[in-house]
């Protein structure tokens, strides 16, 4: 398929501008990203994004070479010639994971000047209303632009594979003609489009969050029980999973509450939507609530499995919000280090994507590799999925750890193979913790 010469300008270059910036280019478009942040925009033309994703180095890297994709420190620059500007911040949240979208306007203020001719796509996870905001904001008064919404479907560690094929694309514009050119820049994108008016393509992406958020907090509502009667989440997964309404991908693994910010700022704006309705959304307050307490437990398990954890040593395998990422944003494995802190534990913890400068501003011990941080440990606590983490030497772990006892919050390891090795492993929701609590085990090191 020849693809046409598009112009296309990404503004934001966090994570999800930069995988648009060289996805596009891959796709044979000539690409211009930009950001108000200078800093970005400097690393990048040194080939260097501003966050680990598996392989986007060598897609920005190859886009340059190509020539087919260049970074620029003025928006206006980069939109001037555009026949298309995409808008693909991040959108920040704060710590109560509610919106900020003054970056977006601001971008929006400087983008008039494309206007005229160039078609907008927002994919930034933006409250419902919110397109139409900026069309007014960049029509200036005078007749609005081509705009439609492109909710993204990216995740973090797969976002490349995913861009490239997605399962399906939603488009949403309020005219017929504008859903057009937009499906003509996706055209070369071999999948299902789905056509529908601006807010209800906002809408979808609040409600496909908050379904997802939802069978987590199903998940780990069910595993906490399955713990308090001994019975396995993950038997009773594969029985859900079996059935048709369900389907093999639900989620529905027992472990940490979702963090990162993504879901739950979907359920906040859907929270807020209903409170300026006068709408009680029961629902989603029961998923929020759980999550939150579904992190908080993890101090009280550990506390089950090693007593009081004043003066104890925990030792932290996985420090950022998932695998094949590098990002900390309101990382549940930080939320969970703090608690231990206030418990008066003294935690090391070790990740392959974090170093010191990630973490300056922490008062735990980062470690240089997984057995450093094993050292005299207390108990070792899994805290996220890191694939490498399944291959550690356990057998050298034991022997140099104080009390041979892990909790793996992400089910990842075979608590059997690790028993072999000497070291008691309870995982999350498998009717192990509660079970095995009263047992009479010395767990001091031989």
């Amino acid at each position: 398929m020849k693809v046409p010469g598009f112009r296309v300008c990404v503004v934001g270059l966090w994570h999800l501008g930069c995988v648009y910036s060289g996805c596009l280019a891959r796709l044979g478009y000539r690409v211009i990203g930009t950001d108000e942040d200078t800093r970005i925009i400097e690393k990048l033309k040194e080939g260097k994004p501003p966050i680990f994703e598996p392989g986007l180095d060598n897609l920005v890297a190859e886009g340059m070479a190509h020539g087919s994709l260049d970074f620029v420190e003025d928006i206006e620059r980069g939109a001037l010639d555009a026949d298309y500007v995409v808008i693909a911040y991040d959108t920040p949240v704060d710590a109560e994971d509610r919106v900020d979208l003054s970056p977006i306007f601001r971008a929006a203020n400087r983008l008039k000047i494309a206007t005229r001719h160039a078609t907008f796509v927002v994919s930034s996870q933006v409250p419902v209303g919110t397109c139409e905001q900026i069309a007014m904001m960049l029509s200036d008064g005078g007749i609005a632009p081509d705009l439609a919404y492109v909710p993204e479907n990216l995740r973090l560690g797969e976002a490349i594979e995913r861009f490239m094929k997605p399962e399906m694309i939603v488009i949403g514009a309020n005219s017929p003609s504008t859903i057009s050119k937009v499906q003509a820049l996706f055209a070369p994108i071999n999948t299902k489009v789905i056509q529908m008016d601006l807010r209800s393509a906002e809408m979808a992406k609040h409600a496909l969050n908050a379904f997802l958020a939802t069978s987590i907090s199903f998940a780990n509502e069910v595993g906490n029980i399955c713990d308090l009667v001994g019975a396995d989440a993950l038997n009773v997964a594969k029985a859900l999973r079996s059935d048709s309404r369900i389907g093999q991908k639900a989620l529905l693994r027992p472990g940490l509450g979702f963090a990162g910010g993504t879901l739950a700022r979907d359920l906040r704006i859907l929270q807020e939507a209903g409170k300026m309705h006068g709408y009680e959304t029961i629902l989603l307050d029961s998923v929020l609530d759980v999550n939150q307490r579904q992190n908080a437990s993890i101090v009280n398990r550990l506390k089950l499995l090693v007593g009081e954890l004043g003066g104890k040593s925990v030792a932290v395998l996985g420090l950022t919000y998932k695998s094949g990422t590098s990002t900390l944003r309101r990382s549940a494995a930080l939320e969970i280090i703090s608690r231990l802190q206030q418990e008066g534990a003294a935690v090391k913890a070790f990740d392959p994507q974090v170093s010191r400068s990630d973490v300056a501003g922490e008062t735990f011990l980062l470690c240089d590799d997984p057995y450093e941080v094993c050292e005299n440990a207390d108990i070792l606590v899994v805290l996220n999925d890191w694939p490498g983490f399944v291959d550690l030497d356990f057998k050298r772990i034991r022997g140099i750890m104080r009390v041979p006892t892990m909790l793996d919050t992400q089910n990842l390891l075979d608590p059997s193979k690790v028993a072999e090795s000497g070291i008691r492993c309870i995982g999350m929701g498998r009717g192990t913790l509660v079970a095995r609590e009263d047992e009479t085990t010395d767990h001091t090191r031989h």
